[in-house]
C-alpha cells in the first residue's frame, strides 16, 4: 500500500470516528430562521416604501431609490453597532438579503481596516468582499443585455 492511499484511509477512518460526536445539523430550523428574518427584512423594506409613498409624495417609479438607500443606511448602522452580526449568526443566509447583505459586507470590511487609515485602510479594502458581487453583477447585466438585444433583433 502506498503512502497516499494510506493517508486517505486514515482520513476516512478519522471522518467515521468523529461523525458520532458531531451534533446533527438542524436544517429545518436553519431554513425557518432564514425565511423569517429574510422575510422580515423584505417586509421592513416594503413598510419603508409605503411610508415614503404616503408621506413624501414619491411615485411608484421614484420610491425605489430612497427605499434602498434607507435599507443600506440601516444595515450599515446596525453593522457598526454590532447588531447585524448577531442577526447574521441567528438567521444565517436570511440576513444576506441582497441590499442589506451587501451593505453589511462593505461596512464590515471598512470597519476591519479603519486602523490602517482612510485611504490605505478603508478605501482600499472596503470593496474586497463585495467586489466580486459588483464584477459579476455588471458582467451578468451585460450578457443579459446582449441576449435581449439579439432576441429583439430576431423578433
Amino acid at each position: 500500500m502506498d503512502q497516499s492511499s494510506n493517508q486517505q484511509k486514515l482520513k476516512d477512518d478519522y471522518q467515521k470516528n468523529i461523525k458520532k460526536f458531531q451534533p446533527p445539523t438542524p436544517y429545518v430550523t436553519n431554513c425557518l430562521k432564514a425565511f423569517l428574518v429574510g422575510g422580515f427584512i423584505c417586509a421592513l423594506g416594503q413598510a419603508i416604501e409605503n411610508f415614503y409613498l404616503a408621506y413624501f409624495n414619491f411615485t411608484e417609479q421614484t420610491v425605489g431609490n430612497p427605499t434602498v438607500a434607507t435599507l443600506i443606511l440601516l444595515s450599515a448602522l446596525l453593522t457598526g453597532f454590532g447588531v447585524y452580526d448577531r442577526i447574521g449568526q441567528f438567521a444565517g443566509a436570511g440576513s444576506a438579503v441582497p441590499v442589506t447583505g451587501f451593505a453589511n459586507s462593505i461596512t464590515s470590511a471598512a470597519l476591519e481596516h479603519k486602523s490602517e487609515g482612510i485611504v490605505l485602510g478603508i478605501a482600499t479594502n472596503m470593496f474586497k468582499l463585495a467586489g466580486n458581487v459588483i464584477v459579476f453583477g455588471a458582467l451578468s447585466a451585460y450578457v443579459v443585455g446582449i441576449i435581449r438585444y439579439v432576441i429583439s433583433q430576431l423578433l
